[in-house]
Formats: C-alpha cells, structure tokens, sequence
C-alpha cells in the first residue's frame, strides 16, 4: 500500500484485518427496514463482532476495540539480535548503531568505537515490550521528508523487517521504540 503525506512518502504494508476493523468501526453498525410495515431489522456488524441494535434505539456511541496490549517479545538464545538501530546523516554526518541482544547486552558504536553494557531486567523488559507492540505490523517499512535536508535517518531490524525512517511521519509506537533505544546510544 503507498500513502503520500505532505512533502514526502510513506511506503508499507497494512494488514487486511486491521484495515476491515477500522472501516467498520468508522462505518458503524449498517440499518435495513422492510417496506412492508414490519418492523425495523438492524444487520450484524460481523467484521467488528457488533450484536444488532434493538429496534428504535439510538446508533451505538462505543470506541472502537482498543489495539490488544504488548507483551515483551521472546527470546530464544543469548546471541539473538532482538533489534539493531543505525542512525546516519544530519549536518555532522553521524554514524552510529545499538543492537539489543538476548542476554540483554546492548552493544554500540560510533566512529569505531564500540562498547558493551548490561541492561537491568526492567529496561530489558521495557524494550522488549516496545518490540511487541502489535501496532508495529502497520508501520510503514519507508517514510522519509523528500522537502527536508539534514535529517537524521533510522534504520531499524527486528522481528525479520527493516524500517527506515526520518521520523517526519507520526508512528507513535515506533518513537517510543527509537526514544527508548536511543538513550543507549553514545553521547
């Protein structure tokens, strides 16, 4: 799916459900009446799991499902790269990299230097919480500003993806992730 946003472009995937989900809780439940002078037959809302409204009352008001709470993302060995974050460009040309791994070891580098330090087991767990948030998967894989110079660009992997932003585009979820994992990258 390709979506433009002002000055630049949005390239990525959505999945189909979550796209039927939100049709249908902007759409809302859909009315049918019989001409026959029968009463009035509500139709099922089946994609957003809706009951029928009673006959004569008010359209329903109700939020729509909230997104299902993340969970931390599993680990199966200590060598997995959970994720891995490079930031490169702006004005000063930067160049720098923090991975997370499955021993909760984070591991940077900037201009050749590399260090190694331990994340405590609440950061560990935090991190790879933001990793599992479900509202990720519609992140688009490319959003980048063609108008704006000097941007900094982030590439993430995880999860078997490569994201690349210049976070010109609001992705709530992914911030959270680039804020969190940017505290660990070298001052």
């Amino acid at each position: 799916m390709t979506r433009s946003t002002a000055g630049g472009a949005v390239f990525g995937r959505r999945k189909a459900g979550a796209v039927v989900l939100v049709v249908a809780a902007v759409l809302g439940p859909v009315g049918c009446s019989s001409d026959g002078g029968g009463s009035a037959v509500e139709a099922t809302d089946a994609a957003a799991g809706s009951p029928p409204a009673a006959s004569g009352s008010a359209p329903s008001s109700a939020p729509p499902p909230a997104s299902p709470t993340p969970s931390p993302v599993p680990v199966t060995g200590p060598d997995q790269k959970l994720v891995t974050m490079m930031v490169t460009g702006g004005f000063a040309g930067v160049h720098q990299e923090v991975t997370l791994r499955g021993d909760g070891t984070v591991h940077t580098a900037d201009k050749g230097e590399r260090a190694v330090r331990r994340t405590d087991a609440g950061q560990f767990t935090e991190l790879r919480t933001l990793l599992g948030d479900p509202a990720l998967d519609d992140v688009a894989d490319l959003t980048r500003n063609r108008e704006a110079a000097d941007l900094f660009q982030y590439t993430l992997r995880f999860d078997g993806r490569t994201v690349m932003t210049d976070r010109s585009a609001e992705e709530p979820a992914l911030d959270r992730l680039i804020d969190a994992l940017s505290v660990w990258l070298p001052k």
